[in-house]
């Protein structure tokens, strides 16, 4: 079951995965032909579906030789249940259920074969994914192959920093790097990402209840303000005048599950594991800092102006895509740290046993941190980890990993 936020390219990945390992496909789409709900609703058991599809879609399902591809599955709640059976009797059968709000289904749906289905997530493209997508393939081949002892040739250090730039303007959704691919217009690129923000507050008047689609916009607006601000702790007070958080703790819950938002929780004491020691403050990033630039409103030329996109809206979009690296890395929650007093906080944790590591995210190529100082003072962990525009670096205990290489961070951690 591959879940992920709509226009990641579910389906895309799905069918190409089907074409190229199965002699066919049966593709499925729930939410294009409602007719097929009606062969999950009075019998789950799958010889029957099987029977009926065949007849229905006018071909032979064959097990191992077809790829049954059940796609926006949270619409029938029947197909959902239906893959217990196919699991428990009939598991030659090969399938995959997709959804881009299946995660909204799974808070309320009781009967979710828990256990019996492979749960994958997926991500807006990464960085390597995307200039890899821009035929930048050795570039990205710098990166994977970068040791912590040698940095990379400062021409090709540049080049990356370059291409970071491109990447904060345009993101990871498929159509809109597609759309640059194609026209390397970033203007054009910018009104794509407008429209692929509309269709995302289409899905919260369709699919949420009446009285949260006002919380849900009003939240989902938000978002780039706080993360503009320097302490970007989410506070539900400042949402409007009179805001309460049970009154809106719904709404992040629900954006959360339909993949478009991130939590970074606040540790104060930072010990094995590090959900144990979560504090009720928190951050909220965008899945896509692509999407975040296109509804900060920042004008792609800013692109131009050196590095002036790197500090400008307090950094936020260069904390926005560390997050978003992280999450891609396996990071199941994220985490940073402030010191009781509120004058030190790191921007995250990372958990690599045997280990709990920090890492500062810095815009420019200042490498100077206090409050990575302070966390040091305190903790004495074996190595501090900084991010930035500066080339990689190894100084005593502090390692310092250029922006656009933070994919390989589990690879300097081992």
């Amino acid at each position: 079951m591959l879940q992920g936020a709509r226009q990641v390219g579910k389906t895309y990945i799905i069918k190409e995965f089907g074409k190229n390992e199965y002699k066919q496909t049966l593709y499925l789409n729930f939410e294009e032909d409602r007719l097929l709900n009606s062969f999950f609703t009075q019998n789950l058991s799958p010889e029957s579906i099987v029977k009926s599809l065949e007849i229905y879609m006018d071909t032979r399902i064959i097990p191992q030789d077809t790829l049954i591809i059940m796609d926006e599955i949270q619409v029938s709640g029947g197909a959902l249940n239906s893959l217990k059976y196919f699991h428990e009797k009939f598991p030659e059968y090969n399938i995959i259920a997709a959804g881009s709000l299946l995660g909204i289904v799974l808070m309320s749906e009781t009967t979710f074969p828990v256990g019996q289905v492979n749960l994958v997530e997926m991500f807006p493209l990464s960085f390597l994914e995307f200039i890899e997508a821009l035929e930048f393939d050795s570039y990205a081949s710098l990166i994977r192959n970068l040791n912590y002892e040698a940095g990379i040739l400062q021409p090709f250090h540049e080049k990356l920093v370059e291409l970071l730039k491109l990447y904060y303007i345009i993101g990871g959704m498929p159509e809109a790097v597609t759309t640059y691919i194609n026209t390397s217009q970033l203007e054009t690129v910018r009104r794509r990402q407008h429209e692929i923000l509309k269709t995302y507050t289409y899905d919260f008047a369709k699919h949420a209840n009446a009285i949260d689609i006002p919380r849900l916009n009003l939240v989902w607006e938000s978002i780039p303000k706080y993360l503009g601000k320097e302490n970007k702790k989410f506070v539900f007070s400042k949402l409007k005048e009179g805001a309460r958080g049970r009154d809106y703790e719904y709404s992040l819950v629900w954006l959360k599950a339909a993949g478009l938002i991130y939590f970074s929780y606040n540790v104060n004491k930072p010990q094995f594991p590090l959900k144990h020691y979560k504090e009720s403050a928190f951050k909220v990033y965008y899945h896509d800092t692509g999407l975040l630039g296109a509804a900060s409103n920042l004008p792609p030329k800013v692109l131009l102006e050196q590095n002036k996109l790197f500090i400008e809206f307090n950094g936020a979009l260069v904390e926005n895509f560390a997050a978003q690296e992280l999450r891609v890395l396996g990071a199941e929650e994220l985490y940073y740290w402030t010191n009781r007093q509120g004058k030190a906080e790191v921007d995250f944790l990372f958990e690599s046993y045997p280990g709990i590591f920090p890492l500062e995210v810095k815009a420019g190529i200042n490498l100077k941190s206090k409050s990575l100082q302070s966390y040091n003072d305190k903790y004495n962990p074996n190595l501090l980890i900084r991010s930035s525009l500066q080339n990689l670096k190894r100084d005593d205990k502090s390692l310092n990993i250029p922006l656009y290489a933070l994919s390989q961070l589990n690879n300097f951690m081992s």
